[in-house]
């Protein structure tokens, strides 16, 4: 996203005339999830001063910063869990994403056992291959060997997590999310569903601009209504 991204961080980029990250914001306020940790590195300041405490969505928002160079996913979702708290499930959503999933949906979407629940999508031309396999509620990490009926989607960036699948992390080190997944595939405790409504993940100016259209498109530049979820579990 350079040079786009050398004086903003990626979530304050615009599209259909508000940051990326508010998008989020005003849709975790409209599903009814109040408290909310944002996870920042480069240029981390500048979010924190344009999105403040929460109040003016009447949210409550606090911060979680990282090192220079960051912590990878999950890395940093393991530095901010004494703030999302070591008990209950929480919702994670990437901030370079722009999606339309209910998020209503996020309350009730981990179920008993499980480690995590992943929000799939179609795969996008730009990741053709896709992350997962989906098998009803079930999904596995062998692409290479899917089995018969299982079709192959993209991760979206939005994941439902036990506190369980980073507990034996240490705090501040850089970690990737897509092995502790995969060990929990294994263990067979990663649900998911895929989602048949709109995403983005805005990874090229060229994406951001024609985001930017889309919604500037919009009257009002009023939210899409959520899109149900396509093979609802």
């Amino acid at each position: 996203m350079r040079p786009l991204t050398d004086f903003t961080p990626k979530p304050l980029l615009q599209v259909g005339g508000k940051p990326l990250i508010v998008w989020h914001l005003e849709r975790l306020a409209k599903a009814g999830l109040r408290e909310v940790v944002i996870n920042h590195a480069h240029l981390g300041a500048q979010i924190e001063a344009a999105l403040g405490d929460g109040a003016r969505w009447g949210l409550s928002i606090r911060y979680s910063p990282e090192p220079e160079g960051a912590l990878e996913t999950a890395g940093g979702i393991a530095n901010a869990l004494p703030l999302l708290g070591e008990d209950e499930p929480f919702l994670v959503i990437n901030g370079d994403i722009w999606c339309d999933w209910d998020l209503r949906r996020a309350t009730a979407a981990l179920g008993h056992g499980d480690l995590a629940h992943l929000v799939l999508v179609p795969n996008p031309p730009q990741h053709p291959q896709g992350d997962f396999l989906l098998r009803g509620r079930e999904v596995g990490a062998d692409i290479t060997a899917p089995a018969a009926g299982a079709p192959v989607f993209t991760f979206s960036g939005i994941g439902i997590y036990s506190p369980q699948l980073f507990a034996a992390m240490e705090r501040g080190q850089p970690a990737k999310l897509a092995p502790l997944l995969r060990a929990a595939m294994g263990g067979r405790r990663v649900s998911g569903e895929l989602h048949g409504g709109r995403w983005v993940d805005v990874g090229t100016p060229q994406r951001l601009a024609e985001l930017d259209q889309e919604l500037r498109s919009l009257s009002h530049h009023e939210v899409p209504s959520p899109t149900p979820a396509r093979g609802d579990i």
